[in-house]
């Protein structure tokens, strides 16, 4: 990895925790993920919460609901939109229904290191971000979680190159641009909720399904799966998001203390991301699940660039909104 880029990260967090806050409203927040506590996710949430209730000295308390029980997260999206929850963190994925333009960030090996992660969510294009969810969804994007690459597991067969995805059936959500990609490399893509995964693998609805090692091992994946294939064709970013009404709701000393928090938060999900992954990857290892590594995955590369990307330049607001994330990426 380039270090340059996270010492960069690190200078701007550091800099922007150096904003005065102080907290007076005294409220319960609410907060939803799509996954279990101790996932990425939670790590954010958790960073998030310790943050926000020390420095504000209990006047704001935050209250985390994982798994899912505020319902999908999609569905969370739209609910920290319209207020009823406070917060969410999602997958990009499930924020590109309500912001095509976002679904930059799901367009197969775009990202392709963490390096590339951290690029495309800080600096300018972190502004970007950050102002395109705020028209598009109306939502405030605080922070950032880096849950590492989509890898793929499955019970039915190794899969070590493009010829062995044939026939196989994968779970994908139900983004389009994910769907395509999978059906381009030769597999057969089923959308289908989170909360339903494990079950479909379990009676085998589904061969398989791709997340990063981290939740795939918190999932308990490795009962259910029998191989793990190392592909780095999406890169799973975890949005923090607010509702913007309740956030300019706040005073200005309370939206620079969430502020803050959230960028410390992404910060401490980084440096837990670059460390957590491996460790997940060989407890899934140690469960008995095989590991392998692609064989052609320039191959994957080229097919999810010419065959892919072209499909849905429009509905991402153009080729030359692709363009600048590649050239912002220094490709």
């Amino acid at each position: 990895m380039k270090q340059f880029t996270i010492f960069s990260l690190i200078a701007v967090l550091l800099a922007a925790l150096m904003m005065p806050a102080s907290a007076l409203a005294g409220k319960t927040l609410k907060i939803g993920l799509g996954d279990p506590i101790d996932s990425d996710q939670g790590v954010l949430a958790l960073r998030f919460k310790d943050i926000v209730e020390k420095t504000s000295q209990g006047d704001y308390k935050v209250d985390i609901f994982p798994a899912g029980q505020l319902g999908d997260e999609q569905k969370m999206v739209k609910d920290a939109r319209r207020g009823s929850i406070d917060g969410a963190v999602v997958a990009i994925n499930n924020i590109t229904p309500f912001s095509k333009t976002a679904g930059v960030l799901t367009l197969p090996y775009l990202v392709q290191s963490f390096d590339d992660a951290v690029k495309v969510t800080t600096g300018d294009m972190g502004d970007k971000w950050r102002a395109t969810l705020k028209k598009d969804v109306g939502v405030r994007l605080l922070g950032w979680g880096y849950s590492n690459f989509r890898v793929l597991t499955n019970s039915k067969k190794p899969v070590k190159n493009l010829g062995d995805l044939k026939g196989l059936k994968i779970r994908v959500p139900k983004n389009p641009i994910m769907i395509a990609s999978w059906q381009a490399l030769g597999a057969e893509p089923i959308p289908m909720a989170w909360p339903e995964t494990f079950t479909a693998l379990q009676q085998r609805v589904v061969d398989g399904q791709d997340n990063p090692h981290a939740v795939n091992y918190t999932m308990k994946f490795y009962e259910v799966q029998k191989y793990t294939s190392e592909c780095h064709y999406l890169f799973s970013l975890q949005p923090l998001i607010f509702g913007e009404k309740f956030f300019q709701s706040l005073s200005a000393e309370d939206q620079a203390m969430f502020t803050r928090a959230g960028l410390e938060a992404q910060l401490y999900n980084l440096q837990f991301s670059l460390t957590e992954s491996e460790k997940a990857k060989q407890n899934m290892i140690k469960e008995g699940v095989e590991y392998m590594e692609i064989e052609d995955e320039d191959q994957w590369a080229k097919i999810a660039v010419e065959k892919v990307w072209p499909k849905f330049y429009e509905s991402v607001g153009g080729k030359s909104a692709v363009d600048e994330v590649v050239k912002a990426l220094g490709r």
